[in-house]
Order: C-alpha cells, then structure tokens, then sequence
C-alpha cells in the first residue's frame, strides 16, 4: 500500500475567463468547485489509477471542510480526515481562454495548533504500523508556524520508502532518513538550494547537493520541458544520470500536474517498475492531467 500524507489541502475555485484583463472586472464564462491541494491530487491521482492507497490530509471545520469530504468521498478516495479548527484555505485558478494562460492565486494554510499536529503524527504512526505499506509519500507545504522539521518526525514512524514531494527546510530537515525519492520541481529545488538554477548543469549540480544530505533518488520536473533524474548507491558512491522528454499536449490546466507525476510514478513503483519506466508513468499522468479541466481527475 501508498500512504499519502499532507496538512495543505485546498477547497478549489477554478474560473474560465474570455480574457483576463488586469485592473477591471472579469465575469467569469464557468465556474468549478472541487477538492485540491497536493496531498488530495496526489490520493485521488493514485487512486484513480488503480493503485492502493490511503490518504491522511489535514481538514477545516468549515462548509469548504464539509465540500472536500463529500468530494473525495464521492470519487471514492479513501481518506483519513484529522480535524482543524482553522478554516479550510482556498484557492482560485483563473483560465484566460483566449492566451491559454493560467494564474494561480494561493492562500495559506493557517496555523495548526500543538494538539492538531499531534493528532496527525499520531494517525500517520498509526496508518504507517500497517505492514503493507511500502511507500510513504509526503507531499505539500506545512501550516504557518508548523516547525521545520515535522514531515522528518513523521518518518520517524517509518521504514517504507519515502518519496517527498516538499522543499526548503521541510526537505532538508530529512537527511538523516535518506530518503528513497526526491521530487521537486525546478523552481522548488531553487528555493531549497537558495539560488537560481539557470541552466541544466545548475539543476544536475542541486541535484547533487541533494544526494549529498542522503536521498537515493532526484527527479526534477519544469513544466512541460524535460524531466532530469539521477540516482546515487551511498555506499559505493555510483551516480547515475536520466534525461526524459515530455510529450506536447494541448494544455487545459496545468495545476496539479506534478502532484499526478507523483502519483503515476509511486503506482508504477507499487507494481515493481524499475526506475525509468515508473518516471515515464509520472509523465504520462501528468500530460493527462494537463488535458483536463479539474486536477488529477486523470481516470
């Protein structure tokens, strides 16, 4: 089994615009509600692709809680809801239909409280003591004021294979537990090395830096340009380099993208891919989500 974890997710609006015009008043064309943020995408991506999996997600005590329940439920995601006295954090893509661009406006997740933290890394320990579950994914930022080093305590609880879709310190608090998979995208490995990454050799040069603090794998997306990976064995200092093309497709929204790579490569990894093949299932996931209207609806 998968065990998907993430305190992020998000109550999504998605509006279709004939023109965004910046400075007026925009009318909407269509309007679509749904449940999204990374740790929701990545559970219903898996999910949906017919892979076994559990989802924990934190959740607000609000009608946009009670909208993402039924929504998940209603897809058949099995979650295990922890709950916050916090709102539920919203966020809003406008789709310009005439550029094709898109534009994403992101609320914060507010604070969690001691006890609510405590409740998830209770309930992780709990779902991760299952002894089929040979992957762990951790997905998505934390909640303001949540400590740095709190996705490493929840893998405290573990021994499955990590796969850790997070960056900067969140990320770097890890090392000690070597995890199997990395997977930023490039602007998320830029922030965690703290400087641009202009060209390829600066991304495979991060990705270094990366396997230095312990991880066994890199994979780097950038949009709908190539994938980079790279693997290093610790104990014999091996290293080995993969460059995957991604295919064009006529993008409809791109949001949610690396949350279904995520998921198309762990779900080739639980059937026993080698590497390269569950990569191209992470790309694949990801081209189909890019032709959909709502994120990681990709069944």
């Amino acid at each position: 089994m998968i065990l998907v974890a993430g305190l992020t997710p998000a109550w999504q609006q998605i509006a279709l615009l004939d023109r965004l015009r910046v400075g007026e008043v925009n009318r909407a064309r269509e309007v679509h509600w749904c449940a999204s943020g990374k740790v929701l995408n990545v559970g219903l991506a898996l999910t949906q692709l017919g892979a076994s999996v559990r989802t924990l997600s934190l959740i607000g005590s609000d009608a946009a809680g009670d909208a993402m329940r039924q929504d998940m439920a209603d897809l058949g995601v099995d979650v295990r809801w922890i709950e916050s006295a916090a709102r539920q954090r919203v966020c809003t893509t406008l789709l310009d239909c005439d550029s094709m661009q898109t534009t994403e406006i992101v609320e914060n997740s507010l604070a969690a409280t001691s006890a609510e933290l405590a409740a998830f890394e209770t309930a992780f320990a709990e779902e991760a003591a299952s002894g089929n579950v040979e992957f762990v994914i951790l997905t998505g930022s934390l909640p303001i004021n949540t400590p740095s080093d709190y996705y490493a305590k929840l893998l405290d609880h573990t021994r499955a294979k990590a796969i850790l879709d997070i960056r900067g310190a969140e990320l770097l608090a890890t090392w000690r537990h070597a995890p199997f998979l990395v997977k930023p995208n490039r602007e998320e490995l830029a922030q965690t090395v703290q400087r641009p990454l202009s060209s390829a050799d600066d991304v495979w040069q991060a990705m270094r830096e990366i396997h230095d603090f312990g991880a066994v794998w890199a994979v780097v997306t950038n949009g709908p340009d190539e994938v980079l990976a790279s693997h290093v064995e610790q104990q014999t200092a091996i290293s080995d380099r993969f460059l995957f093309d991604v295919p064009r497709v006529e993008v409809v929204n791109p949001i949610g993208c690396g949350d279904c790579f995520t998921a198309g490569l762990a779900c080739a990894l639980q059937r026993d891919s080698d590497m390269p093949t569950a990569i191209r299932a992470g790309i694949s996931a990801a081209s189909r989500n890019a032709e959909q209207l709502l994120p990681a609806r990709i069944g």
